[in-house]
C-alpha cells in the first residue's frame, strides 16, 4: 500500500530461502516484520553451498521457518520455559510464502547484558530438557553434519606456511592456534559421531543474537526457525556462545565470562524441568559442537589477503575482525581438547 513505510533488516541475502526481511510501517503508526521465502528452484543464482531444499528434513528445506509458526504443538512446548515465538500470519502464492510476524518490543540480544544472554541458557535448558514427541514434521535431521560439511573453505590450507605468515593472520592470530586446529580437523569426523550418539532434543540450531529479543515481561522471543529439527542437548548453547563473538556482537575479550555466566544456567535449566541424562553428556554437546566451525578458519586463512571485509553482511576493519575472530577460534580449539577429554 502506497502509505506503507519499509525498512530492511540485516539478513543473510545468500540463503535462496530467503527473499527479504523487512520492518514494514503502516500509517497508524504500527509495524510487523515481514519476510519472505522463496520456493527451492526458484531461485537461479546463488552460491551452492546457500542452496533451498523441497526435503522437509534437510537443513535448508525451504518453508520451514513457516511450518513451524504453524505448529500449535511446538509453540506449547515453550510455555513455561521462558521462551517464545512471535505471532505470525502467513499467506503462499505459487513461488513465495510471506511470513507477517509480530514486531516484538523489548531488547535485542544485540544489545544484551549479560543477565539477558543468562536467561536465555537458562530458558534454551528448560525447553530442550522435554523433547517434543514426535518431533514436528519440518524438523530438520542431520542438520551438523550437512551444514558444516558443506561450507566453503579448503582445509589443506591450514598446512600452507604462507597463509600463516600473512600479515593480517600473522600479526592478530595467537601462535598456538594453528596446532590446536590441526587437532580439531583431525578428529573432525570423532566429534560429529559423537554429537550424533549424545542424547537428542529439538533445536532451534541457528540461536544467536541476532535471533532473539528479551521482552520486557522476561520472556525470550526466539526469531529465524529456518534450520530447526533434531540436535544434541547442548548444541544450541554450543552455536549462541561462539556465534555472538564471531559476528563482533559481543567482545571476545569477555567470552570466557559469558559462557562461565551461562553453562550453568543451561545446566540448571535442564534440571529444573526434569532432564535426567548426566552433567557430561550435556557440556560435551556444547564443547563437540566446536566441529560446526571446522571450515571457519580455513576460509579466513583464504580471505586474509582480500582489500575488504565483512561481519554478517557488513563491511568491519579487518585488523579489529580477525583479532576477534583469532580469540574464538583459539577458545573453540580449547573446546576441541576438553572434547576429546570428556570423551576418553
Amino acid at each position: 500500500m502506497p502509505s506503507e513505510r519499509r525498512e530492511t533488516l540485516r539478513f543473510n541475502p545468500n540463503n535462496a530461502t530467503t527473499g527479504v526481511v523487512e520492518r514494514v510501517f503502516a500509517a497508524d503508526g504500527s509495524s510487523r516484520v515481514h519476510k519472505q521465502l522463496r520456493r527451492a528452484g526458484t531461485v537461479p543464482t546463488t552460491p551452492s553451498h546457500w542452496n533451498s531444499s523441497a526435503n522437509p528434513q534437510e537443513w535448508n528445506y525451504w518453508a520451514r521457518e513457516a511450518e513451524v509458526y504453524a505448529d500449535r504443538r511446538l509453540r506449547a512446548s515453550l510455555e513455561g520455559t521462558g521462551l517464545d515465538l512471535p505471532a505470525a500470519d502467513v499467506t503462499t502464492d505459487d513461488e513465495t510464502v510471506d511470513l507477517w510476524l509480530e514486531d516484538v518490543r523489548g531488547t535485542a540480544g544485540v544489545e544484551f547484558a549479560l543477565t539477558d544472554h543468562v536467561a536465555t541458557a537458562a530458558a534454551l535448558g528448560r525447553w530442550q530438557a522435554r523433547p517434543l514427541e514426535p518431533p514436528p514434521a519440518c524438523a530438520s535431521r542431520g542438520f551438523l553434519r550437512a551444514y558444516s560439511t558443506s561450507r566453503p573453505g579448503d582445509i589443506s590450507v591450514v598446512d600452507d606456511d604462507a597463509a600463516w605468515r600473512q600479515p593480517l593472520v600473522r600479526d592478530t592470530w595467537p601462535v598456538e592456534l594453528r596446532d590446536g586446529w590441526a587437532r580439531l580437523l583431525a578428529h573432525r569426523e570423532q566429534l560429529l559421531s559423537v554429537m550424533e550418539d549424545l542424547p537428542r532434543t529439538l533445536c532451534h540450531l541457528d540461536a544467536w543474537v541476532s535471533n532473539v529479543i528479551r521482552r520486557p515481561s522476561g520472556e525470550v522471543v526466539l526469531l529465524d526457525w529456518a534450520f530447526a529439527g533434531d540436535g544434541a542437548v547442548g548444541e544450541d548453547l554450543g552455536n549462541y556462545l561462539p556465534d555472538a563473538v564471531l559476528d563482533l556482537f559481543w567482545p571476545a575479550e569477555q567470552l570466557a565470562e559469558l559462557e562461565a555466566a551461562c553453562w550453568p544456567a543451561y545446566l540448571e535449566g535442564l534440571r529444573s524441568a526434569g532432564w535426567a541424562g548426566s552433567e557430561r553428556e550435556a557440556r560435551l554437546g556444547v564443547v563437540a559442537s566446536c566441529v560446526k566451525y571446522a571450515w571457519l578458519l580455513p576460509l579466513l586463512l583464504q580471505r586474509a589477503s582480500a582489500e575488504q571485509h565483512s561481519a554478517y553482511h557488513q563491511r568491519t576493519d579487518a585488523g579489529q575482525l580477525y583479532r576477534q575472530r583469532g580469540i574464538v577460534l583459539s577458545h573453540l580449539a580449547g573446546w576441541c581438547d576438553e572434547a576429546l577429554e570428556l570423551i576418553g
